[in-house]
């Protein structure tokens, strides 16, 4: 009998749930998983948010929420879910998902895929009412397949105002690859036009709760050029946006194999010397005064420390914990400690973009 391998895609559905599964009906799986991957702190706080580490699932990863209280167990500080459109779809034609081990990387054409946001706010009020994660959760909004670009506003702002709720901050997803013409709501009059959306839903939200409005970041590509960045900087201090996230999947490629010739954005190891670069510009452009959130390549505490020091103050992952297993949060965070403890540091603060100040 021959076995045939199990697809990317089919493989992370059945981890993600058997974590759900174990994580729900065997007594104390949490507990064992934060014995043997918990983290050590290394606290920060950002966006007004506590952070007890500065390590983040980047989205993607958890796409239906379906793990929220479990991710903490993993060493993670925080967590970002999605990406959620208003509408639910299925997403792009399988296969979407492929895997290269030669070059630690991971290359998608997802697509969006996701229940909808009317569907998950049933999905996580039922988690909800269980066990809720004790670490702060973001949600990712995308825009809808279906909505065209001049309606993009509606879309974006529909969902934050159906998920309000249950975030503790929002991500403006306008970079991902795997919707068509969707990187052109970058641009400086349509990225205000959604900005503009979000914070309106999110200032009455807020009203109506007699609570503080959510964090909004905006997640950029990494295939703009230095001055589409510093755009799309501007537009978000323009609009109030409490930080970036830097950076999105990349359309280039660090070599022409048969995974590599594969549509989709690529994200792993060969993102992270841009990734790096383009927080050190935007850093640099908005005077540190926009906090940054770093995300492409990391795998160990190394990567992580670069991108603190070009300009970070929280970081996120997803390959990683694909090609390095369950314990690379824990790993490094225990690492940053070292680092900030070597460089005479008392906080992770006061090392964000010390490579700035050398």
């Amino acid at each position: 009998m021959v076995i045939l391998p199990l697809s990317s895609e089919t493989m992370h559905a059945l981890v993600m749930k058997q974590i759900r599964i174990r994580s729900t009906y065997i007594p104390g799986y949490r507990s064992l998983l934060k014995l043997m991957y918990g983290s050590p702190t290394v606290p920060t706080d950002c966006f007004g948010i506590h952070f007890d580490n500065p390590v983040g699932l980047a989205a993607g990863m958890d796409k239906k929420g379906e793990n929220v209280p479990n991710w903490e167990s993993l060493g993670f500080g925080w967590i970002e879910i999605g990406g959620i459109t208003l509408h639910g779809q299925d997403g792009n034609p399988k296969p979407r998902m492929f895997r290269s081990t030669k070059h630690n990387a991971l290359i998608n054409r997802m697509g969006f895929n996701n229940p909808g946001s009317e569907q998950m706010v049933e999905n996580l009020a039922k988690q909800k009412s269980k066990k809720w994660a004790s670490i702060p959760v973001g949600v990712n909004l995308g825009k809808s397949k279906i909505t065209p670009n001049e309606e993009a506003e509606q879309d974006y702002a529909g969902t934050m105002e159906r998920l309000w709720g249950f975030a503790d901050l929002f991500v403006v997803n306008v970079s991902s690859p795997n919707t068509p013409n969707l990187r052109d709501l970058q641009a400086g009059s349509e990225l205000d036009r959604i900005l503009t959306a979000c914070n309106e839903v999110n200032s009455r939200m807020a009203q109506a709760a007699a609570a503080n409005p959510k964090p909004i970041l905006v997640k950029v590509s990494p295939d703009l050029s230095d001055e589409q960045l510093k755009t799309v900087a501007d537009s978000a201090i323009a609009q109030g946006c409490a930080g970036i996230v830097a950076t999105n999947t990349t359309t280039s490629r660090p070599a022409d194999d048969k995974i590599m010739g594969q549509s989709g954005g690529l994200s792993g190891k060969p993102l992270q010397k841009r990734s790096t670069e383009v927080i050190h510009l935007l850093y640099e452009h908005t005077a540190g005064n926009l906090p940054i959130v770093g995300v492409g390549g990391i795998s160990d505490s190394e990567s992580a420390w670069e991108k603190i020091a070009a300009g970070a103050s929280l970081l996120q992952f997803y390959s990683a914990l694909v090609f390095e297993g369950p314990g690379v949060s824990k790993a490094i965070n225990k690492g940053l400690n070292r680092k900030l403890k070597t460089h005479g540091y008392q906080s992770l603060s006061q090392a964000v973009g010390h490579a700035h100040r050398s």
